[in-house]
């Protein structure tokens, strides 16, 4: 290999390391401004349609600016009193989890040592009784205080690089559209429209997975069925991971709720249901022109959760299709330039 290529792929590798190194650094900067750019492709045609009526540049990006906060606080809003009841009944299922893995501790045999050692360990010396072992623990005042000016930071980041950014789409696009020559304007749109177009057709699909799995838990007698179908149609948006996640805390309160073989079959009924919406629903409506290789998907979710948690794996699905997309017509202009 020629010392030139060498030297080329080496920068390359280098930049993508310095890349993640700063992202991860500056997560508290970069994670809410990528959030706001994601979020304002998705809003795309809504800003359009602001235009198409004629309204000024900065009333139709405010407006829909409006449009995106009122759609995560009314989510909001719906999902506070069901996550108050989750966290209320926490230590109960935590208590029945432990005594739960006692029992099995207590059957296995040869470990009647280890049994000592932890009842030891939890006894009123180590930990302070069923107590302390059952609290859940509180911010205090002190850390709500030095929490809330970051996260309060962190909004205003994200509020202000999505208006701006919708006030200056289309600046932006003709910028990059000059500046670099293998991309177009319209590259840029078309990609905005597929991402946007397929995020709205997600959602609709895990908005019904949601219904559903909340008629299910309901028909089985599952505690809270609507806050299982809320975090259904949430953990969706995190392929693989997020249900494969949700299926864990399902079947561990299933285990806590009923006796027998039957504590198995809400995980189970879920698996089944996740697998046909994954397998024949979403790709019937989302076209296999969206279809992405399964293994970018995965690679993709596990390196922007490791740089931002969950809001990298928000982010992660749509910033994918967005760079295939880009890379896809810029390849195919690249070959028709060449064999003509």
């Amino acid at each position: 290999m020629p010392i030139a290529s060498i030297n080329r792929a080496s920068a390359a590798v280098i930049t993508v390391i310095l890349v993640f190194a700063v992202l991860k650094y500056a997560e508290n900067i970069f994670a809410p401004m990528l959030l706001a750019f994601v979020l304002g492709v998705i809003l795309s045609p809504v800003r359009d349609a602001w235009d198409r009526l004629g309204l000024p540049n900065a009333v139709s990006a405010f407006a829909t600016l409006l449009v995106g906060l009122t759609i995560f606080l009314t989510i909001g809003i719906l999902l506070e009193p069901y996550v108050s009841g989750a966290v209320e009944q926490a230590p109960v299922i935590w208590n029945e989890l432990r005594f739960m893995l006692s029992e099995v501790k207590i059957m296995l045999q040869g470990f009647d040592e280890l049994t000592e050692d932890v009842a030891d360990a939890i006894g009123p010396e180590g930990g302070g009784g069923d107590a302390a072992g059952t609290a859940v623990a509180i911010p205090s005042v002190a850390q709500a205080a030095f929490y809330a000016p970051q996260y309060l930071a962190q909004i205003m980041v994200l509020i202000g690089t999505l208006y701006f950014f919708l006030l200056a789409r289309a600046d932006i696009y003709q910028f990059f559209g000059q500046t670099i020559s293998r991309l177009s304007e319209e590259d840029l749109h078309f990609a905005e429209g597929q991402v946007s177009r397929y995020f709205l057709t997600v959602t609709l699909i895990n908005a019904s997975f949601g219904l559903i799995v909340t008629a299910v838990m309901s028909l089985l007698g599952m505690p809270s069925p609507v806050l299982w179908g809320i975090l259904a149609f949430l953990v969706n948006f995190i392929l693989y991971l997020g249900p494969a996640t949700l299926a864990v805390a399902i079947l561990l309160t299933g285990i806590v709720a009923f006796d027998g073989a039957y504590s198995f079959l809400p995980a189970a009924l879920y698996l089944v249901l996740n697998a046909t919406e994954g397998q024949f629903v979403t790709p019937a409506l989302v076209g296999k022109s969206m279809s992405v290789n399964p293994l970018l998907v995965f690679l993709s979710l596990v390196v922007w959760l490791w740089l931002w948690g969950p809001l990298g794996g928000f982010i992660a699905i749509p910033v994918l299709i967005w760079t295939l997309v880009i890379l896809k017509t810029v390849l195919g202009r690249s070959e028709e330039n060449a064999v003509a």
